[in-house]
């Protein structure tokens, strides 16, 4: 696997990015290709460790030291197609996800990990530069039609999977294209629409048939989609958003962190951008909420010319370091540093935001108390007030980047019945099966909001799940790869 002593031979690397004064000038990826020989080494520090636990970190269970091994011996080609044996979008997993397989890599332990997502990304655009990746259309159809509700990751596999097993397969996405948060959600600079567009020309031309600006639930009803195909998934996400309950939320210039962002991904796509208009320029900006969705909040805002940005979280900063009660190879609670946060801006934590103020109904300061963090008997957190630490930030723009609570499902539940869970998701039952018979839910709207590389893997089981339902036997489709999971799963 790679190079035996690779790893001693070659540091680690990651892909060049473009300088920030420059990047914050367009709506461009922020990074750079690596040329292939470097590449290549980057695959030969994949040592030969035995059992190799970035199998387990990696929801796909891509084969990763198989493609590794493959790229250092420049079979370019082959490790495509051992690449995409499991996973069905590389290039959104090589730019989007946040490598819980580096985090589970044994080399982990005390050095840096292998590039395995610089790797992915390399692989993939490699293929589709020598004309590797073409549509592969089913060489028989089985009879058995298919909906699919949601255009995101989890749907767009599924698509994929229930295509290739033969059934005809038609997705149903309320937005104007489709993509659902990979268009709308997530900015430009991270992910351009254009490597969208190319994957979603290939499943039309593999047959897959996309239907925009529909919301399922108005027209058609659920109950009726129900009737008019064999089966459904449900993938709609999670995109109810977690609301700020404070003084002052209506106030003029308070705003969701999604809004902020579909409507720039809109402009840049030349959509129309829709109302009100929401942008950072020349103002002072707060995001509340350290995650993914408030950095790219952040990013945004800078290229959009903000005079300040402020991110606030709620919990205290993370340690740089793993602590004792964080081994390898759990997932590293450690302070990251995104592209954004590179790009400018301040970030505070343990901040409780506690009321906003208003001039004329205009959004003017954001009233808030330090906090400290304690341990709730019987599980969870409560935040005790620090005395003497109340402030006050001046702010014009304020977008609320909290998370999710879980899918919209009012319509959901009324016209097809589907149980929900106690967290208020669809409940599924043996992997993927709602409690209604023929329907099937993967995703964020099962699983709760969570990461890009998991809903693939959920969409791809969920196909898996229905190929079985249509065909009245096990499925043929290809489940996870190589499964390591030590029952942590």
């Amino acid at each position: 696997m790679g190079k035996t002593t690779g790893f001693l031979e070659w540091e680690r690397a990651q892909a060049p990015k473009r300088p920030v004064a420059e990047r914050l000038q367009d709506w461009l990826e922020f990074e750079l290709p690596m040329a292939a020989v470097e590449v290549e080494k980057q695959g030969g520090r994949c040592m030969n460790c035995g059992v190799p636990f970035c199998h387990q970190g990696c929801p796909l269970g891509n084969n990763i030291p198989d493609f590794n091994d493959l790229v250092y011996r420049k079979n370019w080609k082959e490790a495509y197609h051992t690449l995409a044996e499991t996973n069905n979008f590389p290039e959104l997993t090589g730019r989007l996800c946040p490598a819980p397989c580096e985090a589970a890599c044994v080399l982990a332990i005390n050095r840096p990990a292998v590039s395995i997502e610089l790797i992915e990304k390399s692989i993939i655009e490699y293929a589709f530069d020598q004309g590797w990746v073409t549509p592969r259309p089913p060489a028989e159809r089985t009879g058995k039609t298919v909906a699919i509700v949601g255009s995101g990751p989890a749907g767009l596999a599924a698509a994929a999977q229930l295509n290739q097993a033969g059934h005809s397969v038609t997705v149903f996405e309320q937005s104007a294209r489709p993509g659902g948060l990979l268009r709308y959600g997530i900015p430009d600079f991270k992910l351009e629409k254009g490597i969208v567009e190319r994957r979603l020309g290939l499943m039309t031309a593999e047959g897959i048939a996309f239907r925009t600006g529909v919301t399922v639930g108005l027209e058609p009803r659920w109950d009726v989609l129900r009737e008019s195909f064999d089966a459904i998934i449900i993938a709609v996400g999670a995109g109810v958003p977690r609301d700020l309950p404070v003084p002052g939320r209506d106030l003029d210039g308070v705003h969701l962190a999604m809004d902020f962002l579909a409507q720039q991904n809109r402009r840049v796509s030349g959509e129309a951008a829709g109302a009100p208009e929401i942008t950072a320029s020349g103002k002072r900006v707060i995001v509340l909420g350290g995650g993914d969705t408030g950095s790219d909040c952040l990013g945004t805002a800078l290229r959009q010319g903000a005079k300040s940005v402020l991110q606030i979280e709620l919990l205290p900063e993370p340690p740089r370091a793993r602590g004792t009660r964080n081994p390898w190879p759990q997932w590293p609670m450690t302070l990251r540093t995104s592209s954004s946060h590179e790009e400018g801006g301040d970030r505070r934590f343990s901040i409780l935001t506690k009321a906003l103020r208003g001039v004329a109904g205009k959004l003017a300061a954001l009233q808030a108390v330090e906090v400290d963090v304690q341990n709730r008997n019987g599980g969870g957190l409560t935040f005790a007030e620090r005395p003497g630490s109340e402030l006050e930030i001046g702010v014009d723009l304020l977008l609320v980047a909290m998370g999710f609570v879980g899918a919209d499902v009012k319509t959901l539940v009324g016209q097809l019945g589907v149980a929900l869970d106690e967290r208020g998701a669809i409940k599924t039952t043996g992997g993927y099966s709602t409690s209604v018979p023929g329907v099937f839910a993967a995703g964020d709207a099962r699983r709760g909001a969570s990461l890009v590389v998991w809903a693939i893997s959920e969409g791809r089981e969920a196909g898996r799940a229905a190929d079985s339902y249509l065909a009245g036997r096990p499925s043929a489709l290809r489940s996870r790869g190589a499964d390591f999971s030590f029952g942590g799963r």
